[in-house]
C-alpha cells in the first residue's frame, strides 16, 4: 500500500481521507464515514495490486466495484480521477491505449487531472506542467525536452521516491523513443523489488531484445531465463538428462 501512497495523494485524496477517518474512528467527535469512501478506497488498492500482479479478472471486477462506488456521488471529477489512476498502472505495464474511461468524462474533469490525462497520453503541453504532482515534473519536463535520455537523465527516476509514478515516467520516455539502458534496468529492478509480475514482465521483455539488438547474446539468455521464472511461477526447469558414460 505504501508503494502507492504518492500517486494516491494526487489521484484520491477522497481516499486517503476515508483512510484517515478509519483511523480516527474510535473518537467520538469524528463525524462517520461514508461507506462509498471505504468501498472505494478497498476496491481501488485491490484492483491496482490485481493489475499490477497480472490478475486481470480480479483486476476488472475491483474496478468496477470501484466505479460503482464513486458512481454514487455523482461526481464526474471524481469518477475521472479514478480512470486516471487505472490508466496510470497500463502506462507502467508499458500498454499504451487510450484512457477511454478518462475521455468519456474529460469536461468535466478538472485541470490537474486534465494535465494527468495529457502527461500519460504523451501530450503534456508545457503550460501544463506545473499541474502534475510536483515529484514527477523533472521527468515529464525531461520528456518535453525531447531527444534521447542519457545515463545523466536517468537519475530523476531514482528522486521519485514511489514506484508506480517512476514506472509510468521510464514507460512514457521510451514511448516517445527517448529510452536508454539505464532506465530499462531501474524499470525492472523497481517492478521487481515491487513483486509486480505484470511491468516485470513487459520490461525485461524490453531488455531481453535490447540485448539482443546488441549483439549481446549472453545477457539476452540470461533475462530470458529470468521471463521463464516469472512465468513458471518459480517452477524449476526440468533437468537436462545426463549424458551415458562412455564405455
Amino acid at each position: 500500500m505504501n508503494a502507492l501512497i504518492g500517486l494516491a495523494r494526487w489521484l484520491r485524496p477522497w481516499m486517503l481521507g476515508a483512510v484517515m477517518a478509519l483511523l480516527l474512528g474510535a473518537c467520538a467527535s469524528q463525524p462517520p464515514v461514508p461507506d462509498w469512501r471505504v468501498n472505494a478506497q478497498a476496491a481501488s488498492e485491490r484492483a491496482t495490486w490485481a493489475y499490477l500482479a497480472g490478475n486481470t479478472r480480479v483486476a476488472n471486477l475491483e474496478f468496477d466495484r470501484m466505479r460503482k462506488e464513486v458512481a454514487r456521488t455523482g461526481d464526474a471529477g471524481l469518477m475521472a480521477r479514478a480512470e486516471l489512476l487505472r490508466c496510470s498502472t497500463q502506462v507502467a505495464s508499458l500498454v499504451f491505449e487510450p484512457c477511454s474511461g478518462f475521455e468519456a468524462l474529460r469536461a468535466d474533469a478538472a485541470a490537474p487531472e486534465i494535465a494527468y490525462a495529457n502527461y500519460l497520453a504523451g501530450r503534456l503541453p508545457p503550460q501544463e506542467l506545473a499541474l502534475l504532482p510536483s515529484a514527477q515534473q523533472p521527468a515529464a519536463q525531461r520528456l518535453l525536452q525531447g531527444g534521447a535520455i542519457s545515463s545523466g537523465d536517468a537519475a530523476l527516476l531514482p528522486a521519485m521516491d514511489q514506484p508506480l509514478p517512476r514506472l509510468v515516467a521510464a514507460a512514457l520516455w521510451f514511448q516517445a523513443g527517448q529510452g536508454h539502458p539505464a532506465v530499462i534496468t531501474l524499470a525492472v529492478d523497481t517492478a521487481s523489488s515491487q513483486g509486480w509480475s505484470r511491468p516485470l514482465l513487459a520490461w525485461l521483455q524490453l531488455q531481453a531484445r535490447h540485448a539482443e539488438s546488441a549483439g549481446d547474446a549472453v545477457e539476452a539468455r540470461r533475462v530470458r531465463r529470468r521471463i521463464e521464472l516469472v512465468l513458471n511461477g518459480g517452477a524449476l526447469p526440468p533437468a537436462a538428462p545426463s549424458k551415458p558414460a562412455a564405455p
